[in-house]
């Protein structure tokens, strides 16, 4: 019999930890609630990252940022390799995204999230040096059955099949892109429905994992950051998540060889990208979306709502918090 305290060792990331990283999401979604459709998505940013630093200084973990703001948005602070935490606790790989869907909260529309993932130290892959990567998530009925490398109408009827229900009541997210449009053609000939996404591939894909969403399947080619962080929320759902990445130009191809990555069609399952069970995923919404509502605000509060996912017990918590607005905004 397994126990269900196996995971509560010191050494590694515990339940403590999942409830003490609600904190820094929750702090970066309120201190971006002023840039909220105002057009100014880099003061959106900024301020989120600051106060999820400034968080992560009370935490009782070492970690390391495997994927952070890292180079493509040239950030200054919880960069990829810095160490966060006050240094007591279990070693930890940390992935960040203090506001992912930057410029869905410049323009105040929905599913943009401020999102931690933490996993046992050495477990995440850095797949930093490749930007883009080509993903494909599914819930639970999608494990042994679709395959990235298939065509896309064959997966769709091979999920439908799955789930019990037609091809016509299948619908897919896919972001809203140029390089997508034979994708888009391709999903609409099989006789599923789509679901575009201006930004914000992260809840597109636990959206499409969870049980009770209104999406069956995310894919296409977004952030390779937001890939790892999706696959440590998967762990937790039990869902298919599938990448390939997908380098710009040679000069990116070189890179990724260069840092031992594999981009040659090469196919990632959930444990390659990030290994074991003991992972956590956090979220606080900025804007509404189908997996939180955003932050809002009336009279001297402010409320948020957070989700925790952890791979160990394979749980998913919902955290609505009231916070005084003065003492934040």
């Amino acid at each position: 019999m397994v126990s269900l305290t196996a995971d509560m060792s010191p050494l590694h990331p515990d339940r403590n930890l999942a409830l003490e990283l609600v904190r820094a999401t929750e702090a970066a979604s309120i201190r971006a609630v002023p840039f909220i459709g105002r057009g100014r998505k880099e003061d959106a940013d900024g301020a989120a990252v600051d106060a999820m630093r400034a968080f992560f200084t009370t935490v009782n973990f070492d970690g390391t940022i495997v994927i952070g703001e890292g180079e493509k948005d040239d950030a200054p602070m919880l960069f990829n390799g810095e160490r966060v935490g006050n240094g007591r606790g279990p070693r930890c790989d940390v992935a960040v995204d203090p506001i992912d869907g930057t410029s869905l909260t410049a323009a105040g529309r929905n599913n943009a999230l401020s999102v931690i993932a933490v996993s046992e130290h050495g477990t995440m892959l850095d797949a930093s040096s490749v930007f883009y990567m080509d993903k494909l998530v599914t819930g639970p009925a999608g494990v042994g059955v679709v395959d990235i490398r298939l065509p896309i109408g064959e997966n769709i009827r091979l999920l439908a099949k799955a789930l019990g229900k037609p091809v016509d009541e299948i619908v897919v997210s896919v972001l809203h892109r140029p390089r997508h449009e034979q994708l888009i053609e391709e999903i609409r000939e099989a006789g599923a429905g789509t679901r575009l996404m201006s930004d914000g591939d992260v809840a597109g894909g636990i959206n499409a994992a969870r049980h009770n969403a209104r999406t069956d399947m995310c894919v296409g080619i977004g952030g390779s950051p937001e890939g790892i962080v999706t696959a440590c929320a998967i762990k937790a759902l039990g869902g298919h998540i599938q990448g390939r990445l997908w380098p710009r130009d040679d000069d990116e191809t070189q890179k990724g060889i260069d840092a031992g990555l594999k981009v040659d069609d090469h196919v990632y399952e959930a444990d390659d990208l990030v290994q074991g069970s003991n992972t956590i995923f956090v979220a606080t919404g900025v804007t509404d979306g189908q997996l939180v509502a955003g932050v809002r605000r009336e009279g001297g509060y402010v409320y948020t709502e957070s989700v925790v996912l952890r791979g160990a017990s394979g749980t998913l918590r919902r955290i609505s918090s009231e916070h005084l607005t003065s003492k934040w905004l």
